[in-house]
């Protein structure tokens, strides 16, 4: 039975093309598959979990995302391990994607917390932790 894991997380963005290229490929190196796709969103599926981007509306694109105002913060991911981690580090900084808390990576989490901290085009902060 699922009851408790997430189903679904549905995020706006304000470019969607830029979402679909950035996290397209990072999703598919995660395990995920393409799922749905339409003229302002798209999704992407692993097991009984999908994500999905949304174009926001001109209308509310005044205000741009923050993580550190009320709502989401990041989302983190499980990696394979410590060698995927590092595998997806050196992708993301070969596309042009910084690291954050670079001069601590891949401790940035803490001596036990193996990870990398990125963002996406909207500036929502990404981990990837190793297990």
């Amino acid at each position: 039975m699922a009851r408790g894991l997430l189903h679904h997380i549905e995020i706006n963005v304000f470019n969607l093309s830029k979402s679909i290229d950035f996290w397209g490929w990072f999703l598919e190196e995660l395990g995920y598959s393409s799922f749905q796709e339409w003229e302002s969103g798209r999704s992407w599926i692993k097991d009984d979990t999908y994500i999905v981007f949304v174009q926001t509306e001109e209308r509310f694109l005044d205000i741009p995302y923050h993580r550190c105002r009320i709502g989401l913060n990041h989302l983190a991911f499980y990696a394979a391990s410590r060698q995927h981690v590092d595998d997806l580090t050196e992708k993301l900084e070969e596309k042009g994607v910084s690291i954050l808390y670079k001069d601590q990576h891949p401790f940035a989490g803490g001596d036990d917390h193996y990870a990398v901290y990125f963002e996406d085009p909207d500036r929502i902060k990404v981990e990837l932790v190793a297990p």
